[in-house]
């Protein structure tokens, strides 16, 4: 390798690629060479490949010295090769890209120039903002746009696109972050961007162009259960104070003082209420239409719990930032304990009185029961759930003690991507242009 460390270190993750990771280089490398204005290396990561895919990275490292290297771990995970090379990379930015290249990559240099700069310290690509152009089946579409909603509601992130495979970090950021984080697989991206976020890293987005790929191998049912641990493994941990994260840039963190007095809060409270409820009966009777009466309430009830506590947390209580927003959601699902108590309690008096009721009937009960249960959540809400914690928040690693914070977040959590077995045939450092 050259003694020349580049700007930028470009990853591109592939396992079972070899027909596409050919062409994808190439094409990479071609624009790279005519239109990046930074020393850039590929670092093309095999990682548990079965197919002839490691033969064509040993053949594109050989074939573009000083611009492609080929690295090989035994064991699959994106997150885990991304974690191995970016940890051991001398880049001053680490970027990386899915091999399909859907991403438009006139969007590159718009991506890691806030990093070289100094002016972020992360930037995605993102699918979801004014002025991105997107082309995909409505399927994704839906899920993608819920599972970000969801990020939002639950993690109360201020990004908008966890999942775009198009991505950067600052190399000081990286290493402060990730030994903190534990996914190996798909779910990294999002962890490493809660606790950038969690850190009050700035976070620089960039709208990209991006058309969907026909042949993606991604499985979406077993990725969505794989990224909905990761959450509640990460918002568990949030909320109860046992992950703690370095505050690296004190400044970017904000937060206002809860507005009180009843005769502010209780108006917006109810208007939140009212489309609370009109959202929860279209829900449920969406889920009417192929769950049971007691299936279809529980969604209902858990979708639109989401939404109302990150709505009254911001509007009728006033809280800014994104600090203590774990906890609060935490908290606001155990207020809205009490309405599935008494909405499932009026649905079961219902149907015990009359085994067929219409769905009008169960509709008006349901509404009446959430409006019942009103008035104990606003009085949590006040009381509790938008309290001051007791200690410090889990953000400045003030709520726990040291020893309840260790177990869960540990370089040893991490360390299979770190220590996973790393055969480097090209350490190559791209060309200065």
């Amino acid at each position: 390798m050259s003694d020349v460390s580049p700007q930028v270190e470009i990853v591109i993750p592939v396992r079972n690629e070899e027909h596409d990771l050919a062409p994808s280089v190439r094409r990479l490398v071609g624009y790279l060479r005519s239109a990046f204005p930074c020393s850039v290396r590929v670092t093309i990561a095999d990682n548990g490949s079965t197919d002839g895919t490691w033969g064509v990275a040993q053949s594109l490292a050989a074939a573009l010295p000083g611009e492609v290297r080929a690295v090989h771990l035994d064991l699959p995970g994106r997150g885990r090769a991304l974690h191995a090379i970016w940890s051991a990379s001398d880049a001053e930015v680490l970027a990386y890209m899915d091999v399909d290249l859907s991403t438009d990559l006139n969007a590159l240099f718009p991506l890691v120039a806030p990093l070289l700069s100094g002016h972020s310290d992360v930037a995605i690509g993102t699918r979801l903002a004014r002025g991105s152009r997107v082309v995909r089946g409505a399927k994704r579409e839906v899920i993608s746009r819920g599972y970000n909603l969801l990020l939002r509601a639950t993690l109360g992130v201020g990004f908008s696109d966890a999942q775009c495979g198009f991505k950067a970090i600052r190399a000081d950021a990286a290493r402060e972050l990730l030994p903190l984080v534990v996914d190996t697989s798909w779910f990294f991206d999002t962890e490493l961007l809660v606790l950038a976020e969690r850190a009050g890293l700035r976070v620089h987005e960039v709208p990209v162009d991006w058309i969907d790929d026909a042949d993606s191998r991604v499985d979406i049912v077993a990725t969505a259960l794989g990224d909905l641990r990761g959450v509640g493994r990460v918002g568990w941990g949030l909320a109860r104070g046992r992950i703690t994260v370095p505050v690296l840039r004190e400044a970017s963190l904000s937060g206002a003082g809860t507005p009180r007095g009843l005769a502010w809060q209780l108006p917006r409270f109810l208007v939140i209420g009212v489309l609370s409820t009109a959202a929860y009966v279209l829900l449920y009777l969406l889920f009417r239409g192929f769950a049971g009466a007691q299936g279809a309430n529980l969604a209902a009830l858990l979708l639109t719990a989401v939404g109302n506590t990150a709505a009254n947390r911001r509007v009728t209580f006033g809280v800014r930032g994104r600090a203590g927003a774990a906890r609060h959601q935490f908290r606001g699902l155990i207020a809205f304990g009490a309405g599935l108590l008494l909405t499932s309690g009026a649905l079961a008096m219902l149907h015990a009185a009359s085994p067929s009721p219409g769905r009008g009937t169960e509709v008006t009960v349901l509404v009446a029961a959430n409006l019942a249960a009103t008035l104990v959540r606003f009085a949590l809400y006040r009381s509790w759930v938008f309290g001051a914690p007791r200690g410090g928040g889990a953000l400045r690693g003030g709520g726990s003690p040291p020893e309840t914070a260790v177990p869960e977040i540990t370089v040893a959590a991490s360390a299979p991507a770190v220590t996973a077995p790393i055969d480097v045939i090209n350490e190559t450092t791209g060309s200065t242009r």
